[in-house]
């Protein structure tokens, strides 16, 4: 919960550098979570955090600026 906090805290800052180290974070958490996940066999909260996982990395990929991205066109 702790890493979620942090992450969450982090990715709401206005310098790149911590917002990238905020959706790092939230991918460790999910990570956590998923391994408590698993121990209680709560397979519903597994599946979420794979969402999520899926969704940060967007979020990580995102963050980077323009020109680095595939080709894709920034909203």
């Amino acid at each position: 919960m702790a890493a979620t906090l942090l992450a969450a805290w982090l990715v709401a800052s206005q310098t790149k550098r911590k917002r990238s180290l905020g959706f790092w974070c939230f991918i460790v958490s999910n990570a956590l979570w998923v391994l408590w996940g698993w121990h209680d066999g709560a397979y519903a909260l597994i599946a979420l955090q794979l969402g999520l996982f899926f969704l940060n990395l967007r979020g990580a990929q995102k963050n980077e600026p323009a020109s680095k991205q595939s080709g894709a066109s920034q909203q």
